[in-house]
């Protein structure tokens, strides 16, 4: 069985401040939209969307359980962004090393 592909992608998930209010929302633990909903100044139709973007990236998945829709965080796919922002790591710590001497001279 192959992975499925996934339509949008990781970065381009988490770009929307709404969308990173749901990932840590969902951190919490699996919830229903309705809960979801409640969170936000958005139509229940606005936050479907938003999920909807989140579960084509991977980071969130979705069950029925009756007539209730619930969702819940999947934060495999955001280590993409750590290892991308690890690339820069060495240029941070190359500016905190320069700061440090630079203070510690005065």
């Amino acid at each position: 069985m192959t992975a499925p592909v996934l339509k949008q992608d990781v970065f381009q998930a988490i770009s929307d401040p709404t969308r990173r209010k749901m990932l840590v929302l969902l951190a919490n633990g699996e919830m229903p939209i309705t809960a979801i909903t409640t969170h936000f100044p958005l139509s229940r139709t606005a936050v479907n969307k938003h999920l909807y973007v989140l579960n084509d990236a991977g980071l969130v998945s979705k069950r029925k359980l009756g007539r209730e829709t619930r969702y819940q965080l999947e934060a495999a796919p955001l280590v993409q962004i750590q290892d991308w922002l690890s690339f820069f790591e060495v240029y941070w710590d190359n500016r905190l090393l320069a700061l440090k001497n630079i203070v510690e001279q005065d």
